[in-house]
């Protein structure tokens, strides 16, 4: 015998994530469509396993499934979407910091760093969406990504870094 949903409470606690659930959808899949369907197909399961929600953050919650069903999709239909290619820029020896008048150059380009990011790997990308865009904290992505919180707090780090790197790069050739 199945259980039948909480409908109004799985709404309450649920809906208004919609947002940020897409969001993180469109920028993992890199793609508005996909992310509707990918977002879609998490709400179904979702609401299926809203029986076995014991309470807490609805949010990493149902980041966590919106994840997973861009991962399993992913892994599926792009398998070479998830491989990171290794990038002695990036995980080389620490280069020189941008002074002011380069880092509010990055600030005011923010198509150049929406570009980046999602050129970003894949694993790279979730963490510095789920900590800059969706305010997660480090904490909250562990739980959602499944991973230790070092590993979340050297991801973001790297991603950080590699954004920084490539936005100083692009500066310099335009020179």
């Amino acid at each position: 015998m199945e259980v039948q949903p909480d409908i109004p409470r799985f709404e309450r606690l649920l809906l208004p994530h919609l947002d940020a659930a897409f969001n993180l959808a469109r920028w993992l899949t890199r793609d508005n469509q996909e992310a509707e369907e990918v977002v879609q197909e998490a709400f179904l399961r979702a609401l299926r396993f809203f029986g076995g929600f014991r309470g807490g953050d609805g949010r990493a919650w149902l980041l966590t499934i919106v994840r997973n069903t861009c991962f399993g999709r992913m892994r599926r239909e792009r398998p070479g979407d998830l491989a990171t290619p290794f990038d002695e820029e990036v995980h080389g020896l620490d280069r020189e910091e941008p002074g002011p008048e380069a880092a509010l150059l990055i600030a005011d380009d923010a198509r150049a760093v929406s570009r980046e990011l999602r050129d970003l790997p894949v694993e790279f990308r979730e963490v510095l969406v789920l900590r800059e865009i969706e305010g997660l904290s480090y904490k909250e992505i562990a739980g959602v990504t499944g991973l230790p919180i070092g590993t979340v707090m050297s991801r973001l780090a790297r991603a950080r870094r590699r954004i920084q790197l490539r936005l100083a790069g692009r500066q310099r050739k335009e020179v």
